[in-house]
C-alpha cells in the first residue's frame, strides 16, 4: 500500500468588509497550486467574521479543485496527445 500526503493551507485576510482566502496545495512531488476566493459583507447584514471566512474558503477550495482538474487534463494530454476535458 502506497500512502501519499498532500497539504492544503488556507490564508485568510479581512479588510473593509471583504474576506479573501488563498488556498495553497503542496503535492508530494513539490508542486504548488494556488487559488483564491472572496466574500463581501452586505452593509445591511450583521458582521459575523466566521461566515466570511467560511464563504471565502469554500470559494478558494472550489477554485483550487478546478485548477487541479485543469492540471490533470494537461498531464493526460501530454501522455495521450489527445484533447481531454475533465469536469468535476
Amino acid at each position: 500500500m502506497d500512502t501519499k500526503q498532500w497539504r492544503i493551507e488556507v490564508f485568510l485576510t479581512e479588510e473593509g468588509g471583504r474576506t479573501t482566502a488563498t488556498a495553497r496545495l503542496r503535492t508530494g512531488a513539490g508542486e504548488v497550486l494556488d487559488a483564491s476566493g472572496t466574500a463581501r459583507l452586505n452593509p445591511v447584514d450583521r458582521n459575523v467574521p466566521e461566515i466570511g471566512d467560511e464563504l471565502a474558503t469554500a470559494r478558494a477550495l472550489s477554485a483550487l479543485a478546478h485548477r487541479l482538474l485543469d492540471v490533470a487534463a494537461e498531464d493526460i494530454e501530454d501522455v495521450t496527445h489527445k484533447h481531454v476535458r475533465l469536469e468535476g
